[in-house]
């Protein structure tokens, strides 16, 4: 009898263990998501020194670090969906279409106090010249006195006409590799891979260098372990004997549910055969992360630096300026929808002294960003960094949303098993559909040539920009939308915090006045609370060049009312590769906190590589002394 059922008998069988099996996934990714994005690791640093000032360092001309690329890679077959209906996923009766301005506003343009070419082809400087990698991973600082650019892995400083010099863009300094800075410390010595980024820390007069270390390095005797069931704290151990961190880290955390540890210990186990499948494990050691903290406010003067070992690539790098701690969100190439949130010790690094990073692996999220301090007004004490990001998910097709997600992270450097990640809270916003479906697809098109350029259409560009006025705490976001006519528009929020340090949707807006493309911005807020947007425009009869749009704080809400104005138009189109900058970058100045910065790419007519042109806006009406 079991011979004439057993078909029916095995399929019955195989349908059951699906189904508890199925179960068992849904359970255990649940789970995965409570424990594992919960636990916090706290690492630390496994080098530590203070440099030579900059200008002493010598320069070397050896060649960067190759064979890795930035940005984890999508495959051509991600295209642009036609005739999306985005109104089915309308949200507060709010279409994608309807929050589309393609008037330009009424109001004179923001005045352009400075402009001049930065790095990039053709550009000369003590240091000499140099071949320019693309992306150029545009980054800028700007203090009291100085300019500081980094283009992927070159670097230049310029003089800021102030106290110390009378003029705005003479060449300080460089172009130099960017690990110059690093010379002669850890493992950033011998490897200049690129997207270092820099930042002014105004509220102490520093200037902070972070770069990323791709290539995995050489096992060490003692670096950071895996993550074991249970655990809500996670401590890695010093380098070497004597290694600069905390003496001594006695915690008595919560212990977790049994479920939640059988669940994650299963977890735990497919982990290690994922990665015996893959020859991982043993076989290959730790990625970096290194930061440079000025001693002093010259930025050509010695830098303390720090070194961490980070277990996934530590990709896209975006630090944020906050009073308790450098926060720095990264992707990895691991697993690309996996992604680190790390903030380091400020207070101890601005000293020199012993330092430590705490920070999370989260899961199942996009590119996150923390927000960036504008101004010297502080949020209140204790108050959390808000990290957020887009939705939707590319590598599973999914190219639209209508929410942008929030995280609240909560450091306590006493005690870190009181340190907090709490989210994602949906903040419900207009939909909004990926410009080209993401990040390295061929989006924007050129005129005179078939190479169409990328649009990093599915993340939260980088600023992410915090300013406190008064009681009122705003935070502006940024990123690349399709538009209703099928180019590309810039959608920008302006976002509240209530009392509660809950986050509120203000105003919302997509800028597409006349058509083309704008895609690739950067925001900033001044002192009067008025916003400005730095972006990349082009359409039939512009090459990709660079513009800046804006508001005044009192405007009707939802509109750029300020005339757009134009930094600098391109001369030709970009053929040698669709990567197009990958960011473009504002800066507040320090001096009179209404002047926005903003440096982007164009390309000079002839010329194989891009240039980089670095502007200076200010808003009508900021009360802020002039230059």
């Amino acid at each position: 009898m079991f011979y004439r059922y057993r078909f029916l008998i095995i399929s019955a069988l195989i349908i059951i263990i699906l189904v508890v099996s199925g179960a068992f996934i849904l359970q255990y990714s649940e789970t995965r998501d409570r424990v594992f994005n919960r636990t916090v690791m706290v690492n630390y640093a496994v080098a530590h020194d203070v440099s030579q000032p900059l200008v002493s360092i010598p320069i070397t001309n050896d060649k960067d670090e190759e064979g890795v690329l930035s940005r984890s890679f999508y495959p051509d077959f991600v295209k642009e969906k036609d005739n999306i209906d985005l109104s089915k996923s309308a949200n507060l009766q709010l279409t994608s279409a309807s929050v589309e301005q393609t008037e330009q506003g009424t109001k004179p343009s923001p005045e352009i106090v400075a402009s001049f070419d930065g790095l990039g082809e053709g550009f000369e400087g003590p240091q000499g010249t140099a071949r320019f990698r693309n992306p150029s991973d545009n980054s800028l600082a700007v203090g009291p006195n100085h300019i500081v650019q980094i283009v992927n892995s070159r670097m230049a400083i310029f003089t800021k006409k102030g106290a110390l010099f009378d003029t705005t863009g003479k060449v300080l300094y460089g172009p130099v590799k960017t690990n110059n800075v690093f010379r002669g410390f850890g493992d950033a010595d011998k490897i200049n891979n690129g997207d270092a980024v820099v930042r002014y820390d105004q509220l102490a007069d520093r200037w902070l260098i972070v770069m990323p270390i791709f290539r995995r390095l050489s096992h060490r005797k003692k670096e950071q372990t895996e993550i074991m069931a249970g655990e809500l704290v996670h401590i890695s151990q010093p380098a070497v004997k004597g290694q600069p961190g905390v003496a001594e880290l006695l915690y008595q955390p919560p212990r977790p549910t049994p479920e939640e540890i059988e669940a994650e210990t299963r977890m735990r186990a497919l982990m290690r055969e994922k990665r015996k499948k893959r020859k991982l494990q043993n076989e290959q050691g730790p990625y970096a992360i290194c930061y440079a903290v000025s001693t002093g406010s010259d930025p050509l003067g010695s830098y303390y630096r720090y070194e961490f070992l980070r277990p996934l690539f530590p990709d896209y790098p975006r630090p944020a300026i906050w009073p308790d701690g450098y926060y720095v969100t990264t992707s990895t190439g691991d697993n690309v929808i996996q992604k680190h949130a790390y903030v380091v010790e400020r207070e101890k690094m601005l000293k020199g002294e012993d330092a430590i990073e705490q920070g999370f692996i989260i899961d199942g999220v996009n590119f996150i960003i923390n927000a960036d301090l504008d101004g010297k007004q502080l949020p209140p004490a204790g108050a959390p960094s808000i990290m957020m990001a887009t939705g939707g998910t590319q590598l599973k097709n999914i190219f639209e949303d209508d929410g942008i997600y929030v995280w609240k992270f909560y450091v306590n450097w006493d005690d870190p098993s009181k340190t907090k990640l709490e989210g994602p809270e949906k903040i419900p916003v207009a939909p909004y559909h990926y410009l080209g479906n993401g990040q390295l697809t061929e989006c924007v098109p050129q005129q005179g040539t078939d190479q169409r350029l990328d649009a990093q259409g599915d993340k939260i560009m980088a600023r992410l920009v915090y300013r406190r006025i008064g009681d009122r705490e705003s935070i502006v976001a940024v990123h690349s939308v399709k538009t209703s006519s099928g180019g590309g528009g810039v959608r920008w929020y302006e976002f509240r915090l209530d009392k509660n340090r809950n986050v509120k949707l203000y105003q919302q807006g997509t800028y597409a006045p006349g058509g083309g493309y704008r895609w690739m911005a950067s925001p900033a807020i001044d002192a009067m609370g008025n916003i400005g947007i730095g972006y990349s425009y082009c359409d039939a009869r512009h090459f990709p060049g660079q513009r800046f749009a804006g508001r005044l704080s009192d405007d009707p809400p939802g509109i750029l009312t300020l005339q757009e104005a134009i930094l600098v138009e391109g001369e030709a189109a970009q053929t040698n590769t669709k990567r197009w900058e990958d960011y473009s970058q504002t800066a507040i100045d320090p001096v009179d906190d209404c002047t926005i910065w903003y440096v982007g790419d164009y390309i000079k007519k002839g010329a194989e590589g891009y240039s980089t042109r670095i502007g200076a806006f200010r808003m009508p009406g900021c009360s802020g002394s002039k230059r």
